[in-house]
């Protein structure tokens, strides 16, 4: 049977770097820099191919990231075929503790959405209606919800940049596509350190492996590209 609103959702694609032993950072309160600068312009292509970056408001908080596509060329070329000339800005949240000062929401023209809990709204909407929409994403935030609702704003092609909770709950609701991880020949060695997907009830176990369709060295970092669906588009 048909997954309840498939064919309604983006094509999402989940991408992030961890280190050997499964990290997406470390636990001091510098950012661990895992890839290079090679894949980070691999990643903004990723980024410029993309209709919407979604990121958990942890990854907000702790990164302070700007969420641009940095070449002025891929900018260009967007803008060419008609496109906006930045990707839409995403983020859930069941707390609504964001700082609308955060790079987030002050980086650059795009659209910001901000998906959070039932119970939050008002407090949400008071805070942060003057730098980004505000949406109900139900109690708790449910991502099917917001995936379906980014597909009737026009968001065909979804990137997930994290952080953990955010990626573990689009592999383990089969909300995700495409997972492109990237390791770092490095080990971070500290079990309070944020994991790249924590517990859950994953589709792809013992008994159901996930498709690999790419592996590609670049600089000291490998790309492994997993199809996650049958939607899976190279």
């Amino acid at each position: 049977m048909p997954e309840r609103g498939a064919g309604q959702r983006p094509y999402t694609v989940l991408s992030c770097g961890i280190s050997l032993d499964g990290y997406l950072d470390d636990a001091t309160d510098q950012r661990l820099l895992l890839s290079n600068d090679a894949d980070f312009d691999r990643v903004d292509e990723v980024r410029a191919d993309s209709d919407a970056i979604l990121v958990g408001a942890a990854t907000v908080r702790n990164d302070d990231p700007r969420l641009q596509v940095r070449s002025r060329l891929r900018v260009a070329r967007r803008e060419a075929a008609g496109r906006p000339g930045q990707p839409m800005k995403v983020t859930v949240t069941n707390r609504a503790k964001l700082d609308p000062g955060a790079q987030f929401f002050t980086a650059g023209a795009a659209p910001k959405l901000v998906y959070c809990a039932s119970d939050t709204f008002d407090m949400a909407t008071e805070q942060l209606a003057p730098v980004a929409t505000v949406i109900d994403g139900g109690q708790p935030v449910e991502l099917r919800r917001v995936s379906e609702d980014l597909h009737t704003r026009g968001v065909r092609r979804l990137m997930v940049e994290g952080g953990g909770d955010v990626h573990t709950q689009f592999l383990t609701e089969g909300l995700a596509d495409e997972l492109q991880l990237v390791i770092a020949p490095i080990f971070v060695g500290t079990a309070s350190a944020t994991r790249f997907a924590g517990a859950g009830d994953y589709p792809f176990s013992r008994g159901h492996r996930a498709l690999l369709v790419e592996t590609r060295a670049i600089g000291d970092v490998v790309l492994l590209r997993y199809a996650l669906s049958a939607r899976f588009s190279s």
